[in-house]
């Protein structure tokens, strides 16, 4: 019997690859927006991560694995003691900053927050700069971190305008898994080969399967899995600055490789090339931590609630018009099981800004919920309809919009006005509207782990660009340090 030889020669790096490993080389950023928003983003970020310092659940998972364990020079984890690896550092200010998903978004074909990625960067750029100043060389300076941000969010980001990585099962984390093996290799001095190698280690990880965002398994990995990415990141770019060698058609090769394997055979395709366009126009939190399809929902929910609040027992039906991504993510019926859970159902969110005007976190919670029986009521009055209009608006580049429409129907035939909100505060198109709330909601989440006078020293710190790129990461970080 004869059998078929195959050629084995190494391949050249996949084109995908390459494009990764050239952009965080050589591309450079001269985008004042872009450098701007880096600024407010690592503000807002780092923000949602105090704020979620107040939960249990988080704190929980937070720290080294064998306890008491302190890494002299490791990296500090903002708003705590703990002073770990870059790996498990990069885990928890992952997890801190996704807790309570209050971070920035981004919406396309896939979804997800570029701003997981300041796990890995800020957990990297600690440590190195610690290092640095330990041997007597320059210390990285806070410029590098606002650098590394801005290629991280462009990485996740144009990869998910055309590639929906959720219509074949798998979750958005794997491309914070890229993006951040990207920069942690550059911040680590990584060469061109370096870095392909990281990043084709990155690409055969696969991806985490979508099932715990969605019903009826939704939990509370959905918080930390994105914590999980950066730091597989970190790790990925690590072994390949000990000289771990790649693997070149990770993502082509036929049969094992990642399009065939993972993507259902297709290839990823691109609507623009590498730059600074995701940070341009990224999408913040401002008004509500809640699933970023739903927040147009809440804000017209809260323009209703002084209409509504005294005539709730005589609502009949409640109309919501949405997106198609916002029904095949967040539109649930039937029991919420946990606070993961109703952060993700748009009736929850919606009916609870109808009843009290204002949606906050502590509203998800099983307590509040169980005293408030009224929130199931009207999600079970509750119509969600898909306006193709938003649907095609959503998608459209020079839109992005993340339309919806509340309207309240009453017992005795009237109804409330039709209230629509096309985009939300954190838009671009309303980002001079949304800053100022941005740097409120900053001070508020300062206040809730640190004293008056670092309030203050930190504020004045972020709020100078220039100020804050010529500050070293350690002394930084340090001033972090609970």
């Amino acid at each position: 019997m004869r059998v078929n030889s195959r050629q084995n020669s190494r391949p050249e790096y996949d084109g995908v690859i390459q494009d990764i490993a050239d952009y965080v080389l050589k591309y450079r950023i001269d985008s004042e927006v872009a450098w701007d928003t880096a600024r407010y983003c690592l503000m807002d970020t780092l923000g949602c991560g105090f704020l979620a310092l107040r939960y249990p659940e988080c704190t929980k998972l937070l720290g080294p694995i064998v306890p008491g364990t302190w890494v002299p020079r490791g990296a500090r984890v903002p708003g705590t003691q703990f002073q770990l690896d870059p790996v498990k550092a990069a885990w928890d200010i992952g997890c801190m900053v996704r807790w309570l998903d209050y971070n920035d978004t981004w919406l396309a074909a896939e979804w997800g927050h570029p701003s997981d990625n300041l796990g890995a960067i800020l957990a990297v750029a600690d440590y190195l700069s610690q290092k640095n100043t330990a041997l007597g060389r320059p210390p990285l300076m806070m410029r590098a971190v606002l650098d590394a941000m801005i290629r991280a969010h462009e990485i996740q980001g144009v990869l998910a305008l055309e590639n929906s990585f959720n219509r074949v099962g798998l979750d958005h984390v794997l491309l914070v898994r890229v993006a951040s093996t990207a920069v942690a290799a550059r911040l680590m001095g990584g060469t061109r080969e370096q870095i392909m190698a990281a990043l084709s280690q990155a690409w055969a990880d696969g991806g985490a399967l979508r099932t715990y965002r969605h019903a009826p398994n939704t939990g509370s990995r959905k918080s930390w899995a994105a914590g999980d990415a950066t730091s597989r990141g970190v790790y990925l770019a690590d072994i390949a600055m000990r000289g771990e060698m790649g693997i070149p058609s990770v993502l082509t090769r036929k049969q094992w490789g990642f399009y065939d394997v993972c993507f259902s055979g297709g290839r990823f395709r691109f609507q623009r090339p590498y730059g600074s366009y995701v940070m341009e126009n990224t999408l913040f939190k401002i008004s509500f931590p809640a699933e970023f399809h739903g927040q147009t929902a809440c804000e017209a929910a809260v323009q209703l609630h002084p209409v509504v609040k005294e005539r709730i027992d005589e609502i009949t039906r409640i109309v919501v018009n949405t997106q198609e991504s916002a029904i095949r993510i967040i539109c649930k019926d039937g029991p919420l099981d946990n606070a993961a859970d109703r952060d993700h159902c748009l009736q929850y969110m919606t009916a609870v800004a109808l009843l009290f005007g204002e949606l906050r976190s502590e509203h998800y919670e099983d307590s509040f919920h169980r005293a408030h029986p009224q929130i199931d009521t009207l999600r079970n009055k509750m119509e969600v309809r898909e306006d193709p209009g938003y649907s095609r608006d959503y998608l459209d580049p020079h839109r992005r919009s993340i339309a919806n429409a509340v309207q309240v129907f009453f017992n005795d035939g009237s109804a409330t006005e039709k209230v629509e909100v096309v985009y939300p505060v954190g838009h671009r198109r309303r980002r001079k509207e949304g800053i100022p709330l941005l740097e409120k909601k900053f001070i508020t989440n300062l206040g809730t782990r640190f004293p008056r006078h670092r309030c203050e020293e930190i504020y004045a710190l972020c709020s100078d660009r220039k100020q804050l790129e010529q500050t070293p990461v350690d002394a930084f970080m340090a001033l972090f340090v609970t």
